[in-house]
This record gives C-alpha cells, sequence and structure tokens, in this order.
C-alpha cells in the first residue's frame, strides 16, 4: 500500500487565496521579547482591566446553585436577555431607539463583521471603506470574494465619477465614525450627514463600528450614523445601518462579547448564521458582563478615558518634539492610535524592518489598511499599552531612525 501525503493547498476552496495572515498578530509577538519597545498592539491596557468586578461576577455565579447551572449550559444564539436588555437601554439613551429584539450578541465585533460579509456579500459584490480602514475589517469579508471601493478622501463622498457611482449603487459600505483603527481620526457631522445621503442615494447598507466610540478623551460626542439614519427614517427597522458594538475595549477582549444592532428582519437572519457558526456566547461570560455593567460602568469608563487621554496627549508632545519635518501625524480625540503619514517615497514596511533592528522599536506598517489602492508612506501606533517614559523614548528612537532615513 503506498501512502501519500495529501497536497492540501490543491484541497483548499478558492476563497482561501484572499485569506492572509494579519500582520497585526504577528507583530503582536514581539510583545515576548523584552527590549522591544512596542506601539504595534492596539490592545487595550491590562492594568485598566476592571479585574476584581469580574472574579466576584464568576464567584458569585458559581457559588449559587441555580444561577450556576444556567451559566454553564446551552443558551440561546440572541444572547443573554439582561445583557441584551441593558444594550438597547444604553443605546436607546444614546439617540437609537431599539429593544433586544433589534440587537444580538457576538463573539467581539469581529464575528459580527464575518456574519455581516457572510449575510450580506455574494462574490463580486462591492465594499465601500474608508482610506485607510480597519485591517480586520478586511480579513472579515474576504473570505467572501467582494470587490473593494475606496471611499474618495478628498471631500469624502463629494464628486464620485459615474462609473464609481455604479460600482457603489447597493454595495455594502464600512465605516469606523469614531476614533478609526487605524487612524484614529472621526467624521464630523456634516461628513456623517453626506455618508448618509451617499447611503440613500445609492440603496447602500452602512454597517457602522462603534468599537471605540466610548473611548473618547477631548471634544464633544457626535451622533452616530445609526442615531441619525433613525432620525431621518422614523425608526430602527426602516434603517439602512448595522451598528456594531463591543466590550473587549472596555472590560476584557477575553470575555469575546460584542454585538449587532440593527432591523429585526436583519437580526432573524443573523441569529440563523450564529446558530451555524457556534450556536452561541458562552452563558457565563455574558452573566457575568452583565454583572459588570449595570452598576459603575460610567465611571469604569470614565478612569479609561483619562488613562488613554494622559496617553495621547503624551505621544503628541513627543512627536511634535522628535518627529522631523516633512512627516505629520493625526490628532486623535478618543480611541487608542496615530497615524503617521511619512514622506514621499519612504515605505512604512522598509522602515519597521530598520526599526526592529536598529532602535528595537515595533509599530504596525501602513499599507495593510488599505483595501483598494495601497499607500506605503504611513504607520499606525499604538498607545495603549505602554507608560509616558516608554511612550516619550520610543518616539525619540522612531524619529531619530526616520531622520536617517531622510
Amino acid at each position: 500500500m503506498t501512502i501519500t501525503t495529501p497536497d492540501w493547498a490543491t484541497r483548499f476552496s478558492e476563497r482561501m487565496s484572499r485569506v492572509r495572515a494579519s500582520e497585526i498578530r504577528e507583530l503582536l509577538k514581539l510583545l515576548d521579547q523584552p527590549d522591544i519597545l512596542s506601539f504595534a498592539g492596539g490592545i487595550p491596557n491590562p492594568g485598566l482591566f476592571p479585574t476584581q468586578r469580574i472574579q466576584a461576577g464568576y464567584d458569585a455565579i458559581l457559588a449559587d446553585p441555580k444561577l450556576a447551572a444556567q451559566a454553564l449550559q446551552y443558551s440561546v444564539s440572541e444572547g443573554y436577555l439582561p445583557l441584551r436588555d441593558w444594550i438597547a437601554e444604553r443605546m436607546t439613551r444614546d439617540g437609537m431607539p431599539c429593544d433586544a429584539g433589534n440587537i444580538m450578541l457576538t463573539a467581539g465585533s469581529q464575528q459580527a463583521l464575518d456574519l455581516l460579509g457572510k449575510l450580506f456579500l455574494t462574490r463580486g459584490d462591492t465594499v465601500m471603506v474608508a482610506r485607510p480602514t480597519y485591517l480586520g475589517a478586511l480579513q472579515a469579508f474576504n473570505g467572501y470574494e467582494p470587490a473593494y471601493l475606496d471611499l474618495p478622501e478628498a471631500g469624502l463622498v463629494e464628486g464620485l465619477d459615474a462609473a464609481t457611482r455604479e460600482r457603489a449603487t447597493g454595495a455594502l459600505g464600512y465605516f469606523v465614525p469614531d476614533f478609526a483603527n487605524p487612524t484614529g481620526q472621526s467624521l464630523t457631522l456634516a461628513e456623517r450627514e453626506t455618508l448618509l445621503d451617499l447611503a440613500g442615494d445609492l440603496d447602500m447598507t452602512l454597517i457602522e463600528d462603534a468599537a471605540y466610540r466610548e473611548l473618547r478623551f477631548s471634544g464633544e460626542a457626535l451622533p452616530t450614523l445609526l442615531s441619525l439614519d433613525i432620525a431621518r427614517s422614523g425608526g430602527i427597522e426602516a434603517a439602512r445601518t448595522l451598528f456594531c458594538g463591543t466590550f473587549s475595549k472596555t472590560l476584557s477582549p477575553a470575555l469575546r462579547i460584542g454585538w449587532v444592532c440593527g432591523p429585526r428582519a436583519v437580526i432573524e437572519k443573523l441569529v440563523l448564521l450564529k446558530q451555524g457558526a457556534d450556536l452561541h456566547l458562552s452563558t457565563i461570560n455574558q452573566m457575568v458582563a452583565h454583572r459588570a455593567v449595570v452598576e459603575g460602568y460610567d465611571q469604569h469608563l470614565g478612569m479609561l478615558r483619562s488613562a488613554y487621554g494622559a496617553n495621547a496627549r503624551t505621544i503628541m508632545a513627543a512627536l511634535d518634539r522628535h518627529m522631523p519635518p516633512g512627516v505629520t501625524w493625526s490628532r486623535p480625540q478618543g480611541g487608542m492610535f496615530v497615524w503617521v503619514w511619512l514622506p514621499e517615497g519612504m515605505d512604512g514596511k522598509v522602515v519597521l524592518e530598520r526599526a526592529l533592528a536598529e532602535e528595537r522599536v515595533a509599530f504596525v506598517p501602513g499599507e495593510p489598511f488599505f483595501a483598494e489602492v495601497p499607500t506605503a508612506n504611513a504607520l499606525r501606533l499604538s498607545y495603549s499599552l505602554p507608560d509616558a517614559a516608554q511612550i516619550e523614548d520610543g518616539v525619540a528612537r522612531l524619529a531619530r531612525l526616520i531622520g536617517r532615513m531622510g
């Protein structure tokens, strides 16, 4: 008998040619090297997790036989009703009237993006995104083989030519209006209104990724796309915007709890897809998360905003102080990221290679964040993990290298 090893590459589906490793996931491995000063991983600071509150939740649930039996059992795919009720009440207060029937809990907002891609995308369909956009969204959508369309940078949606409008008609639009990953920038109120005008004109479905919305540390809060959409359409059932939220940036990523809010007709289909994917989230994690948010959540958010805001001010000052001429950057009012534009002709990947070798500094090069037309002379810095001294030192090292390369 002849034993042969399968040639697995020939057996994978065609769509796997679109699925690639995340450069960010690979860079996270560098965090294990103690001499690397990393601005790479856009992850929450573990020192800010509400660890004691989470521990108390598990203890209380498991100590009660009735609650423990519920927490360790299978559950409904829509998600734990008390938590969905809490989310709906909070979203209603934020200008998005809805109820638990408009919400499905997901394994972080990343699963929400994957399920929405599965629901709406047929091979070759158009997805409109910002330039640049969240790399994780591109990874979620890539498996469904879409064609990407960059939203024009100048004037946001103004000046779309006839060919672009044809491609965008009926498209799925993905946007992060508040403190976007990777740029840290937000859409103005006028840009939000214009985007909704475009979506209505071209019959687009919009996905609003609000992963960082709760982390505003300066400036005035702006209405969500969904709230503006509801005001126009008369209610969530008539809205074209699907809102994705998450507790990963505020409570803990390990709980893996996000949600989608939208019309019931969409939620009902998403529930069917979730049943086929993983049945439901961890019941006990949902119950613990509910206990963690029902009391003191706004105080916890205040602590997060203060900490990330202090880091943002530190990195802004360090960039002002150290970066050579020709380098510019965003000035976020929330979230975890600064986007740095390098001089023309400078490649972020080349800068990263030399930064690791010569200055022991890590970051994420900008090119992977572009869906349609790549741009190389950019990079993303995350200020969520390093302390003030590390931020100052790391920016000084990076600026020194960029100066040498210029």
